[in-house]
Protein backbone atom coordinates (compact mmCIF):
# COMPACT_ATOMS: atom_id res chain seq x y z
CA UNK A 1 0.00 0.00 0.00
CA UNK A 2 3.02 2.17 0.99
CA UNK A 3 4.49 2.02 -2.34
CA UNK A 4 1.16 2.63 -4.39
CA UNK A 5 0.97 6.01 -2.22
CA UNK A 6 5.08 6.84 -2.90
CA UNK A 7 4.12 6.29 -6.71
CA UNK A 8 0.94 8.27 -7.00
CA UNK A 9 2.92 11.40 -4.88
CA UNK A 10 5.59 11.17 -7.02
CA UNK A 11 3.05 11.01 -10.60
CA UNK A 12 1.56 14.13 -8.62
CA UNK A 13 5.11 15.91 -8.11
CA UNK A 14 5.95 15.16 -11.54
CA UNK A 15 2.96 16.27 -13.12
CA UNK A 16 3.58 19.31 -10.81
CA UNK A 17 6.83 20.25 -12.61
CA UNK A 18 5.30 19.71 -15.92
CA UNK A 19 2.77 22.42 -15.43
CA UNK A 20 5.16 24.77 -13.83
CA UNK A 21 7.33 24.14 -16.95
CA UNK A 22 4.44 24.91 -19.25
CA UNK A 23 3.75 28.04 -17.37
CA UNK A 24 7.05 29.10 -17.70
CA UNK A 25 6.88 28.62 -21.52
CA UNK A 26 4.01 30.27 -22.03
CA UNK A 27 5.27 33.15 -20.05
CA UNK A 28 8.37 33.68 -21.80
CA UNK A 29 6.67 32.78 -25.32
CA UNK A 30 4.37 35.84 -24.37
CA UNK A 31 7.43 37.88 -23.15
CA UNK A 32 9.32 37.19 -26.22
CA UNK A 33 6.44 38.67 -28.82
CA UNK A 34 6.05 41.40 -26.42
CA UNK A 35 9.80 42.13 -26.98
CA UNK A 36 9.91 41.72 -30.52
CA UNK A 37 7.08 44.12 -31.18
CA UNK A 38 4.65 41.42 -32.25
CA UNK A 39 1.63 43.04 -29.80
CA UNK A 40 -1.05 41.62 -32.25
CA UNK A 41 -0.05 38.13 -30.91
CA UNK A 42 -1.12 38.86 -27.53
CA UNK A 43 -4.84 38.15 -27.86
CA UNK A 44 -4.12 35.03 -29.16
CA UNK A 45 -3.07 33.95 -25.57
CA UNK A 46 -6.41 34.89 -23.83
CA UNK A 47 -9.73 33.14 -24.02
CA UNK A 48 -13.18 35.26 -24.86
CA UNK A 49 -14.29 36.32 -21.85
CA UNK A 50 -10.88 37.03 -20.20
CA UNK A 51 -9.63 40.18 -18.20
CA UNK A 52 -6.26 41.75 -18.59
CA UNK A 53 -5.53 44.34 -16.23
CA UNK A 54 -2.49 46.20 -15.22
CA UNK A 55 -2.87 47.99 -11.81
CA UNK A 56 -0.60 49.55 -8.89
CA UNK A 57 -0.22 46.92 -5.81
CA UNK A 58 -1.72 50.07 -3.74
CA UNK A 59 -5.23 49.76 -6.08
CA UNK A 60 -5.06 45.66 -5.62
CA UNK A 61 -4.03 44.97 -2.19
CA UNK A 62 -7.50 47.82 -1.66
CA UNK A 63 -9.36 45.57 -3.90
CA UNK A 64 -10.29 49.37 -5.74
CA UNK A 65 -11.00 49.13 -9.43
CA UNK A 66 -8.45 51.98 -10.89
CA UNK A 67 -5.84 50.46 -13.19
CA UNK A 68 -3.34 51.77 -15.75
CA UNK A 69 -4.59 49.44 -18.56
CA UNK A 70 -8.23 47.74 -18.12
CA UNK A 71 -9.13 45.29 -21.48
CA UNK A 72 -12.79 42.96 -20.03
CA UNK A 73 -12.84 40.72 -23.03
CA UNK A 74 -11.10 39.76 -26.05
CA UNK A 75 -12.52 42.39 -28.39
CA UNK A 76 -11.68 44.79 -26.03
CA UNK A 77 -7.89 43.87 -26.04
CA UNK A 78 -7.82 43.74 -29.74
CA UNK A 79 -9.16 46.94 -29.80
CA UNK A 80 -6.36 48.22 -27.47
CA UNK A 81 -3.84 46.98 -29.67
CA UNK A 82 -5.37 48.26 -33.00
CA UNK A 83 -5.90 51.53 -30.85
CA UNK A 84 -1.86 50.94 -30.23
CA UNK A 85 -1.08 50.02 -34.12
CA UNK A 86 -3.32 53.16 -35.72
CA UNK A 87 -3.89 56.03 -33.39
CA UNK A 88 -1.08 56.17 -30.97
CA UNK A 89 2.42 57.82 -31.60
CA UNK A 90 5.24 57.44 -29.62
CA UNK A 91 8.88 57.45 -29.36
CA UNK A 92 10.36 54.18 -31.08
CA UNK A 93 11.73 52.28 -28.17
CA UNK A 94 12.39 48.18 -26.81
CA UNK A 95 11.29 46.46 -24.22
CA UNK A 96 12.81 42.89 -22.31
CA UNK A 97 10.27 41.35 -20.10
CA UNK A 98 12.33 39.34 -17.32
CA UNK A 99 10.03 36.70 -15.29
CA UNK A 100 10.85 34.90 -12.44
CA UNK A 101 9.11 33.10 -9.62
CA UNK A 102 6.44 30.93 -11.44
CA UNK A 103 4.56 29.42 -8.89
CA UNK A 104 1.17 27.32 -9.38
CA UNK A 105 -1.27 27.79 -6.53
CA UNK A 106 -3.70 25.76 -7.35
CA UNK A 107 -5.29 23.42 -10.58
CA UNK A 108 -8.41 21.81 -10.52
CA UNK A 109 -8.47 20.02 -13.78
CA UNK A 110 -9.51 22.65 -16.09
CA UNK A 111 -8.73 25.98 -14.66
CA UNK A 112 -4.63 26.67 -13.27
CA UNK A 113 -3.93 29.94 -10.89
CA UNK A 114 -0.50 31.22 -11.07
CA UNK A 115 1.70 33.48 -9.90
CA UNK A 116 5.48 34.92 -11.37
CA UNK A 117 7.43 37.74 -11.16
CA UNK A 118 7.95 40.47 -13.58
CA UNK A 119 10.56 42.99 -14.72
CA UNK A 120 10.81 44.80 -17.60
CA UNK A 121 13.32 47.52 -19.10
CA UNK A 122 12.89 49.99 -21.54
CA UNK A 123 15.40 51.24 -24.00
CA UNK A 124 14.75 54.78 -25.90
CA UNK A 125 16.98 55.48 -29.11
CA UNK A 126 19.32 57.79 -27.07
CA UNK A 127 19.57 56.83 -23.25
CA UNK A 128 20.63 53.72 -21.95
CA UNK A 129 17.91 51.14 -20.73
CA UNK A 130 16.56 52.01 -17.07
CA UNK A 131 13.52 49.53 -15.29
CA UNK A 132 10.34 50.39 -16.51
CA UNK A 133 8.35 48.49 -14.46
CA UNK A 134 8.27 45.68 -11.61
CA UNK A 135 5.66 43.57 -10.12
CA UNK A 136 4.02 40.75 -10.28
CA UNK A 137 1.75 38.82 -12.35
CA UNK A 138 -1.64 37.23 -10.67
CA UNK A 139 -3.33 34.58 -12.97
CA UNK A 140 -6.16 32.52 -13.47
CA UNK A 141 -5.74 30.25 -17.10
CA UNK A 142 -7.95 27.84 -18.78
CA UNK A 143 -6.57 24.59 -20.74
CA UNK A 144 -8.10 24.61 -24.22
CA UNK A 145 -6.89 21.49 -26.02
CA UNK A 146 -2.93 21.12 -25.70
CA UNK A 147 -2.91 24.73 -24.65
CA UNK A 148 -2.99 27.26 -21.52
CA UNK A 149 -4.92 30.41 -21.86
CA UNK A 150 -5.53 33.41 -19.88
CA UNK A 151 -9.16 34.15 -18.41
CA UNK A 152 -6.79 36.46 -16.12
CA UNK A 153 -4.01 38.48 -16.52
CA UNK A 154 -3.33 40.88 -14.21
CA UNK A 155 0.09 42.58 -13.67
CA UNK A 156 0.02 43.94 -10.61
CA UNK A 157 3.01 46.64 -10.70
CA UNK A 158 5.28 47.79 -7.46
CA UNK A 159 6.33 51.05 -9.17
CA UNK A 160 4.64 54.26 -7.35
CA UNK A 161 4.53 55.52 -11.03
CA UNK A 162 5.65 55.22 -14.39
CA UNK A 163 7.85 57.48 -15.83
CA UNK A 164 6.20 57.65 -19.16
CA UNK A 165 3.40 56.30 -20.66
CA UNK A 166 2.29 52.24 -20.75
CA UNK A 167 2.35 52.01 -24.12
CA UNK A 168 2.06 48.03 -24.61
CA UNK A 169 0.80 45.25 -22.18
CA UNK A 170 3.29 44.66 -19.35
Amino acid sequence: MEATLDAAAAANSADAVALRHRLRDLYDEVADLLDDDRVEAFPDFFVDECLYRVTSRENHDQGLPGAMMYCEGIAMLRDRILALRETQVYEPRSWRHFISGVRVLGDDGQRITARANFLVTEAMSDEDPRVFVVGRYLDVLERRGDRLLFREHIAVCDNHSIRRSLIIPV
